[in-house]
């Protein structure tokens, strides 16, 4: 490219035909990804596989579902009020994530630690709830085998509330990261992936709520 091509491509790079200057090799024309960027890449592959097996899941309650074998049915012992202080329980414990997000950004530790404080308790009064519902189910002889349809129930839901325990966990050791060893930058992208994961697993509580307990109320 000759001295005149070359500054015409730098002064209207947008020109129809043009490919501009050669400027950066390998890794496209900005150079190699930042390690936040393939950290948030890799744990969404994660996310993908797990989003395989709720679907899965699902599908294997829908299809469960009347199987009731003379047994009870959705409507007849699900507890709406129960599940809705489990939903708001679990909501609140990712906005609480949110705003320990906003804190870690700000490389406040006590506002960090305040705000993953919250999100634990409101998570573990969650899985408190859950396992009361379980509890009760299965000292009315609704265990999961039961029936078909609530052997997808449980196993549908309990995976789910397995899910948000090992959250819990994970929530313990990035408390414990962040006082110990501030706010470097790898511990920044494991709590961006752990932040990933609570809100997923709202998104799948919400599918739950939606298609499980609310729709099977109705029929």
């Amino acid at each position: 490219m000759s001295a005149a091509e070359f500054t015409t491509a730098i002064a209207d790079p947008y020109r129809l035909g043009h490919r501009g200057p050669n400027l950066a090799r390998g890794h496209g024309g900005g150079g190699p990804a930042t390690k936040r960027v393939i950290v948030g890449y890799g744990f969404w592959l994660f996310l993908l596989s797990d989003i395989i097996i709720f679907a899965c899941l699902f599908a294997t309650y829908a299809v469960l579902a009347d199987a009731t074998a003379g047994g009870p049915k959705a409507r007849d012992i699900f507890e709406l009020d129960r599940v809705a202080w489990e939903t708001a329980c679990l909501l609140a414990s990712s906005f609480l994530c949110g705003l320990a997000t906003i804190a870690v950004a700000q490389r406040n530790q006590i506002l960090t630690q305040a705000a993953l404080v919250a999100t634990g308790l409101t998570g573990l009064a969650f899985i408190l709830l859950e396992s009361s519902e379980f509890a009760a189910l299965h000292a009315q002889g609704f265990g999961p085998t039961r029936s078909a349809f609530l052997t997808g129930f449980f196993t549908l839901v309990g995976c789910h509330g397995v899910h948000v325990t090992a959250g819990l966990l994970w929530l313990g050791t990035m408390m414990a990261q962040f006082y110990a060893k501030g706010f470097r930058p790898d511990i920044g992208r494991r709590f961006l992936c752990f932040s990933m994961f609570l809100h997923f697993l709202d998104v799948v509580w919400v599918a739950i709520f939606s298609l499980v307990y609310l729709v099977g109320t109705r029929l």
